[in-house]
Formats: C-alpha cells, structure tokens, sequence
C-alpha cells in the first residue's frame, strides 16, 4: 500500500462528487495515494475502482473525529454548512474545521487543502483584485463561520481554494437562483453589465486534485489562498443568455433600475433581494496564480461550457417544480 494517504471531508458534497472519482483514478495507479472518505448522513461511494476506506465522522461532533486522521497525509477538507442558524454554522464551519486541524497535527499530516468562498470578501465591488489584496468582510452568518475556518487552516499552513459561482452538475444555489429570480423579475437591471467569476464545478475539481496530489513540499509557516475562476469574467447580461437560450427559458424584457427590482422583490420578502445582490455588482478576481501553479486548463468560458451541463439543469428544474 502506499504511503501516501488522502483524506476527505465533503466528497459526497456538490465539488466533491466531482473530485471524488479524480482521486479514485488517481489511487488505481500501481504508485497513487490511498484514499479514506470521511462520512456523515450519506453513504460514500463503493469501494471498487480504487483503494478507498470510508470512515464514519460529523464535524457538528468532534469526538466523533478521533483518529480519522491516522496514517494520513494531506485532507482535503470540502466540507461545510451552507446556511442555517449562526451557531449551526460556527459548530461545522470553525469549531469543525478546528477538531479536524487538531486531529490533522496530531497524526503529523503533511498538507492540508480547503475549499472555501470568494464570499468572504463581502459585496464588493472587486474588480481583478490579487489574493490578499481584498478586506475580508463577510455578510453573512456562513461567510463568517466559513472564513474563521479557513483562517484556521491558513494559520496551520495549508491551501485555501476561493472559487465565487461555481456552476455544472450538482449545483443547487447558482443557476437554480438565477432561474428563480428571473421568474420573479423578468427584466434586466441596470444594463445587466456587472462582471463575475465562474467556474465549472469539473474544472474546479481537476484543479483541487492537482493541488492534492502534487508533490509534498515542506510546510510553510503560513498557508495561502488561492483565487479559483475562469480568468474570463462573465458580463451578467452574458450569463443570463447563456442560461435562458440553453435551458429553453424566455429572455428578460425591458430595463429597469436596481432601486425598482429591489422594490419589486420586497413583495417575496427580504431573503429575495439577496440572490440580486449577488450578480449585479462586479466580483471578479484575478486568478493567476491558481493557474501558473497547475497543469490543470481552465478551459473554455461559460458561455461555450454552460451547454454541456444543460442537459442536467433541465432535469433538476423540472424536478424541482
């Protein structure tokens, strides 16, 4: 068995469906890393195809992580919660990630990598800021909890991966989102011109499996966030096409301010002007470094790959009526 071995947290999650199999590929090969899925409610995959342990563990329950970490040496830590209460959020996000360090240097692994959100750096505007170039100043009760993980996992040394939309197979928040707050607001708003960062949720994986497996370098005494999107904004006018034309949807008519949709939305309550918020004002991100670092490509933009994911978005939004 090698020596190498690779834990995983959230690899039944929306990213990690897709970089689970990555890895499984990976660990098939006569040299390539063990693998070992931490679980919660869902059952792991099967374990043929690869070397993969599936072990039992709820970061909402530390003592429940106990040893998880034995004989391992680099998690990937794709877990967290997505909503819920404040202190919901802090006993996953923190005090989850927290038990998992601890756990993590009591058995001496080596390398530590996270998914977290470019949402910690709160609205915006962000226009091509560099890592450390932005404050972080997250709105919400998951941002906040999900940025004091990722603080913790920078202070032990590891890789924090920021992608902000993530789109593809498995995505229940981006498109879905957008398809409803076109239906409750079918209009453009303000010119519809803001620009975003994208990226494809295999392509997001490819680049997490890269950074997993890369060779073991020696730990640095502090970790590094890392940018993860297309390094091609999409203009929301753009993103919205692209959407209503590959899922057969009407196109938005006529313009109208961003002060007359917020009045509009007030009538769904105050949770609908959120989804608004998050693609009318410009968050993009420079993200040369990801890509100087990883033989990965980015591949080409949204507006070429969003149709070979169609497919699935309209069984999902049917399925969902």
């Amino acid at each position: 068995m090698s020596p190498e071995r690779i834990l995983v947290t959230g690899g039944t999650g929306f990213i990690g469906s897709h970089v689970v199999p990555l890895l499984r590929t990976a660990s098939a090969t006569p040299d390539g890393p063990a693998l070992r899925l931490l679980t919660h409610r869902r059952p792991g995959p099967d374990a043929p195809g690869g070397d993969l342990e599936t072990v039992h563990g709820d970061l909402a329950d530390p003592a429940s992580l106990h040893g998880v970490c034995e004989g391992v040496t680099t998690v990937l830590h794709l877990a967290a919660r997505i909503g819920g209460t404040p202190e919901e959020c802090r006993t996953v996000n923190e005090e989850g990630t927290r038990a998992l360090l601890d756990e993590a240097a009591r058995a001496g692994v080596h390398r530590i990598v996270q998914l977290g959100t470019a949402a910690v750096y709160g609205d915006g505007p962000h226009r091509g800021e560099r890592e450390g170039r932005i404050p972080e100043t997250p709105v919400s009760p998951t941002s906040e909890t999900r940025l004091a993980g990722e603080r913790l996992v920078l202070a032990a040394g590891g890789t924090v991966v920021r992608p902000y939309l993530v789109y593809g197979e498995g995505d229940t928040w981006v498109v879905p989102g957008l398809v409803q707050l076109l239906r409750r607001l079918p209009h453009w708003v303000d010119g519809a011109g803001a620009r975003l960062s994208l990226i494809s949720a295999p392509v997001l994986a490819h680049a997490l499996t890269e950074l997993t497996l890369a060779p073991q370098e020696p730990t640095p005494p502090e970790g590094r966030v890392l940018h993860a999107a297309h390094p091609d904004p999409v203009t929301l006018r753009d993103l919205i096409t692209t959407v209503c034309e590959s899922l057969d949807l009407p196109l938005p008519t006529g313009e109208i301010t961003l002060n007359e949709a917020l009045h509009r939305l007030d009538t769904h309550g105050p949770a609908a002007r959120r989804p608004l918020a998050l693609v009318t004002v410009d968050r993009w991100y420079d993200t040369g470094t990801l890509w100087s670092l990883l033989n990965t490509d980015p591949g080409p933009p949204f507006t070429e790959t969003f149709k070979e994911c169609a497919p699935w978005y309209r069984r999902a939004l049917t399925d969902a009526r």
